[in-house]
């Protein structure tokens, strides 16, 4: 684990955003390195207090908190509920003061060792400048989630250097594969290698969740992204990702194809996707046609916009809003191999 550097935060906002993206030659040869400027929080372990805060969409019943305290005890957690968790305006959790504060309680809080979303839905890019980036900079902690998170997420290690993890929320379901990966990089402190399940299902061959390869080979780079229609909000914003020479993973939910056709269309034109060294892209769950007219395939959009970067590529990847889903390292350097539709951590992801 990282030791000797862990204390060497960044010293201006500016070097965190140029560290969200390393060059090859910057990048760790063993497990004990830790690059210049990279930001490590400490390892979660069995006792320490998880808060569980709400910073987007706003949870309606009281069961899902029972179920998300009940699920982090059995991992061996302590759960405290920040004060405006089932605070509710609109379909937010509370005002946009209120779910920036819990935010930043909970980082400030010394008791508090990492931090979970109850869920995503929207919100998270309204809170994004009420945010105090140099107070969260100076007390690194694990923060997870997925979805609408994905702009906490990506903001948060762009101006910190702190690496964030698009993992479950706590109302997703914590089985035992995605349990597998949460504990492997967030308490372990393994570098993870992060593959689809082999689920042949009594067949001759696997039929579910499998992998496409776009475009052979493998990439080094730092891993950025989650949610395809959140993260493309974040262009042209102070809260904008250093995408040179990065991985770019991507998911979404319920998006008519035209409109992923679009938001690629706009991640090329703004020159993301020509600054990249690989990509992998997750689950798009239930984007399909709109009605009353004909549309591409997922599969040609996806080729029309990343067969021809001449990078690796790999569709299928498990994350996104399905049920088995990955802990993935936002900010940390990984290598892909999108022949084998893998991705490998190049050093540990907490200290």
């Amino acid at each position: 684990m990282p030791t000797t550097n862990r204390r060497h935060m960044l010293q201006s906002l500016a070097l965190g955003a140029a560290a969200a993206a390393l060059p090859l030659a910057a990048l760790p040869k063993s497990l004990n390195a830790n690059p210049a400027g990279l930001l490590l929080a400490p390892r979660l372990k069995p006792g320490d207090t998880i808060a569980l805060v709400s910073p987007c969409g706003a949870t309606y019943e009281a069961e899902p908190f029972d179920v998300a305290r009940e699920t982090l005890q059995a991992l061996g957690f302590k759960v405290r509920e920040g004060q405006y968790a089932r605070a509710r305006r609109g379909q937010f959790a509370g005002t946009d003061a209120q779910r920036a504060q819990d935010l930043n309680a909970a980082f400030a809080d010394p008791a508090i060792h990492g931090i979970l979303a109850m869920t995503g839905g929207s919100g998270a890019t309204r809170i994004l400048h009420l945010l105090d980036y140099a107070l969260i900079q100076k007390n690194p902690k694990c923060l997870a989630g997925f979805s609408d998170i994905t702009a906490l997420l990506n903001a948060i290690q762009a101006r910190t250097g702190l690496v964030t993890f698009h993992a479950p929320v706590a109302i997703s379901e914590w089985n035992e594969f995605s349990t597998q990966y949460f504990r492997q990089v967030l308490m372990d402190g393994t570098a993870a290698t992060f593959r689809n399940p082999a689920e042949h299902q009594g067949l001759p061959a696997q039929s579910k969740g499998r992998v496409r390869t776009l475009h052979g080979g493998k990439a080094r780079g730092t891993l950025l992204g989650g949610n395809l229609s959140v993260l493309t909000t974040l262009l042209g914003t102070p809260y904008r990702p250093d995408f040179k020479g990065a991985i770019l993973v991507l998911e979404d939910i319920n998006e008519y194809i035209y409109r992923v056709d679009r938001m690629l269309a706009h991640l090329k034109q703004a020159g993301v996707l020509d600054a990249l060294a690989g990509v992998v892209l997750g689950q798009f769950t239930d984007c399909k046609p709109g009605e009353g007219f004909g549309t591409l395939t997922l599969e040609e959009v996806f080729d029309d916009y990343f067969q021809g970067l001449n990078i690796p590529v790999y569709s299928g990847a498990m994350f996104g809003h399905v049920r088995l889903k990955f802990s993935l390292p936002v900010g940390l350097p990984v290598e892909i191999d999108a022949d084998q539709g893998t991705i490998t951590q190049l050093q540990a992801a907490v200290r």
